[in-house]
């Protein structure tokens, strides 16, 4: 893949290897704004574990017990989320050090390519556990409305009973 030596380097050879290694730092700048989106998502969580573990505070034993259990569902959803930060700056490492094998590659005649190929796969594949991760946190936040939805229903319809 790379059959040339530093020695050897003309200025197209160098540009190439440039625009090569362009390709994974596109993919890093997406991966930048996932971790942004995951990290606003997170703030997310954090308040309205604060705010519920106030209202614990204050509440009967009946909204004690649900807000206990919303805890727990939100505590869930925050691991979920940081497997999905893990994996995403894993996959962004390896993309990263795909681009780093590619330069000292074209430095030192080597078999630089599998490392490269590996590199950039194994990052790839974090990267898909990533996604993987934040979709089920996605499926646990609606989950997770509309079960406050249905109990705010039964609430009204019990209020309106009473």
């Amino acid at each position: 893949m790379f059959d040339f030596t530093l020695g050897a380097h003309s200025p197209d050879d160098i540009a190439h290897i440039i625009q090569v290694s362009l390709a994974p730092a596109f993919i890093l700048a997406g991966l930048a704004q996932m971790l942004n989106v995951f990290s606003a998502r997170l703030a997310r969580i954090a308040d309205k574990v604060n705010t519920t573990a106030k209202e614990l505070n204050q509440a009967g034993a009946a909204e004690a017990h649900y807000l206990s259990q919303q805890l727990s569902y939100l505590r869930r959803r925050s691991f979920v989320l940081d497997a999905a930060v893990v994996c995403v700056c894993l996959g962004a490492g390896l993309i990263l050090s795909s681009i780093l094998t590619l330069f000292v590659g074209a430095l030192r005649d080597t078999a630089a390519a599998s490392v490269l190929f590996a590199c950039f796969g194994a990052g790839l594949l974090f990267t898909i556990c990533g996604l993987g991760a934040f979709l089920t946190e996605i499926l646990m936040a609606g989950r997770g409305i509309r079960v406050e939805v249905d109990r705010q229903q039964d609430q009204a319809l019990v209020a309106e009973r009473g």
